[in-house]
């Protein structure tokens, strides 16, 4: 299953028709995936691993694992199926990586948008304790959330996504993906000043 060239990223075939295709175990639903979303996978992967031979095997092997899924899964919302398969993949390359001591890469990007969620001004000793217990915290505010809003929120603020490329993947307006993340942003303020991680600036 070897990745081309990536394409626009525009395919004929709706997400339905696409797992359908998966259903039926007609190898032609990999081609599809690869031409809609294909370019999308390897962001992910890329963000991620950070080196282009790795990306390509995450990528491979994300088509492998959803042919593996589908059936007896059928995906609510394909875009976020396969997001999810191929971070998974991603992230234990990247672990594997790094147990190799090859180069990390960047795996969390820092964005104006969430700065007013993470204020915390605790000493810089309790930084590691810090950082740890953020993440469980943020891992149980994101299971709460509905598929589409783990999802809008996971495209824009781990892999970076913009608003319009979305909205496009979710068919919905930007507005929409505007409006979901503004509410998602002060759900997590809300949570953060609850388990005592932001503190307001003064």
């Amino acid at each position: 299953m070897k990745t081309s060239e990536r394409s626009s990223g525009v395919s004929g075939l709706s997400d339905e028709a696409i797992i359908e295709l998966y259903w039926n175990r007609n190898e032609q639903a990999i081609s599809e995936t690869e031409k809609k979303y294909g370019r999308y996978l390897y962001t992910i992967a890329y963000n991620i691993v950070h080196d282009r031979l790795d990306c390509e095997e995450c990528v491979n092997d994300t088509y492998l694992g959803v042919w593996n899924r589908i059936p007896p899964t059928r995906p609510n919302i394909f875009c976020v199926f396969l997001s999810k398969v191929m971070r998974n993949i991603a992230i234990d390359r990247f672990r594997k990586n790094r147990a190799a001591k090859q180069i990390p890469s960047e795996m969390l990007v820092s964005l104006d948008e969430l700065d007013e969620c993470m204020l915390c001004n605790s000493p810089s000793a309790e930084e590691d304790y810090e950082v740890r217990e953020v993440a469980c915290i943020l891992n149980r505010f994101l299971r709460e959330l509905d598929e589409r809003r783990e999802f809008e929120f996971v495209c824009r603020y781990y892999y970076s996504d913009g608003i319009r490329h979305i909205a496009q993947m979710l068919q919905v307006s930007e507005n929409t993906v505007y409006r979901d993340l503004a509410e998602i942003r002060k759900s997590l303020k809300e949570q953060l000043k609850t388990e005592g991680y932001y503190h307001e600036e003064t």
